[in-house]
């Protein structure tokens, strides 16, 4: 059985929740935040529009390996909250969670990823090596990112792996 992990970030985003989740829902920001080392490219045409049932497909290379990756958009909240799930691409399960509160001084922008790691065993070693790191750097790069387009701060983070 896969070991399901869990990762959370959470920044405060001085702006108010509409123009935050805007941004967020908004598939052609997702380059700007992505780090260049995964050479992200969305492949679906745009516009893209954030609702339940739409799929978006894109490319990356990871330690040079090309990935296809699609997602799914499972659920739609405007102003409050999206999910993505993969369809297809490297994780055995990947479950997004973007979250969106207000809050003194603009919005709490929550992410929240449940994944797990296809080949057992391997999937673990593989984890513990450098899929655990190398998400933190994702998330890192994409925290700065934020904070420089829309003037973000950094609330709070951890890759926290859940029971089970």
């Amino acid at each position: 059985m896969a070991r399901k992990h869990r990762l959370v970030r959470r920044q405060l985003i001085p702006r108010h929740v509409a123009e935050t989740f805007a941004f967020f829902a908004d598939a052609a920001n997702l380059e700007a935040i992505t780090p260049p080392f995964l050479r992200f490219r969305i492949l679906t045409p745009a516009p893209i529009v954030i609702q339940p049932g739409t799929l978006i497909d894109y490319r990356l290379r990871l330690f040079g390996w090309p990935i296809a990756w699609q997602t799914l958009i499972e659920t739609c909240e405007p102003n409050r909250l999206f999910t993505d799930t993969q369809l297809r691409g490297p994780y055995r399960r990947w479950h997004h969670l973007h979250e969106f509160t207000p809050v003194e001084g603009g919005t709490l922008m929550t992410d929240c990823v449940e994944y797990e790691l296809p080949c057992g065993t391997l999937g673990a070693l593989a984890h513990a090596l450098f899929v655990r790191r190398t998400l933190e750097r994702i998330f890192d790069y994409r925290r700065n990112q934020v904070a420089k387009l829309l003037g973000a701060q950094e609330r709070s983070s951890a890759l926290v792996d859940a029971p089970g």
